[in-house]
């Protein structure tokens, strides 16, 4: 007996795929290159059937070009709901970044193979901590849930609103300079108190040469305060999953 699927639920199903695919794309943790493409189409597939049922009845009408209108609907809805995730989680980088420069380490930038680019060594380290750390906990069950919220408020016959996206995107980017700052601030502080008294050793007393013994010494004090700042990361990065998800339905309309 063959079986025969409804065209519908055939096109919702190829449309909230493309929107998850889009949005597996861009989102961390799924963004890395170290998830195969064929996992990520699997992967998009599979968060489309879950919201099946009430996806429906919001199918455009079955014409080509009704068609390829919402499939680039679906793109743009998904990159910008995974951009707008990613955003806030790249503060968790960025504070990594701020320790390099401060502890004396952005001369020892390296080819990063997963992003095709170059990363400092805090920043890719708290990156990877921060992957580790959501799929070690509840995180990204939270981010995967803040994303399939977005397919009841925002349907396929729906229209992501570009002015509220451009106002979250425009309040994001303080927001992820604000966080980066209250992760990395005070090892920024500590390490420029450190440069402080070096340049106060080397006035008093020439001969000691303080630079030169001080870079070992700001080797050795960031990574005594970057071990003991881990222990705060697991709840920075429950309330910047708290506010990404927050952040992606305010954007879908919810």
């Amino acid at each position: 007996m063959p079986l025969q699927v409804p065209t519908d639920a055939l096109i919702a199903l190829l449309l909230a795929s493309i929107r998850a695919a889009a949005w597996l794309t861009v989102a961390p943790p799924f963004d890395s290159r170290l998830v195969p493409k064929p996992v990520k189409a699997l992967l998009s597939v599979g968060i489309a059937l879950p919201v099946l049922p009430q996806l429906t009845a919001h199918v455009p009408a079955a014409t080509t070009s009704a068609l390829l209108v919402s499939a680039v609907e679906q793109v743009v809805a998904g990159a910008g709901l995974g951009f707008i995730t990613a955003l806030l989680f790249s503060a968790v980088q960025a504070a990594g970044d701020l320790i390099d420069l401060f502890g004396g380490l952005t001369l020892a930038y390296a080819f990063d193979p997963f992003s095709t680019s170059q990363s400092s060594i805090f920043g890719r380290f708290y990156h990877l901590l921060a992957i580790t750390l959501l799929f070690a906990s509840d995180g990204y069950q939270m981010v995967l849930h803040g994303f399939l919220l977005s397919y009841r408020t925002l349907p396929l016959d729906g229209t992501l609103s570009l002015s509220t996206l451009d106002k979250i995107l425009v309040h994001g980017l303080p927001a992820m300079f604000l966080s980066a700052l209250q992760i990395a601030g005070p090892l920024v502080a500590v390490l420029f108190c450190a440069d402080v008294a070096l340049g106060l050793l080397n006035r008093v007393a020439p001969a000691l040469n303080a630079f030169s013994l001080g870079f070992p010494a700001k080797i050795l004090l960031t990574m005594l305060l970057a071990g003991s700042a881990m222990m705060l990361l697991p709840q920075t990065l429950r309330a910047i999953v708290a506010h990404a998800v927050h952040a992606v339905l305010t954007a879908a309309g919810a």
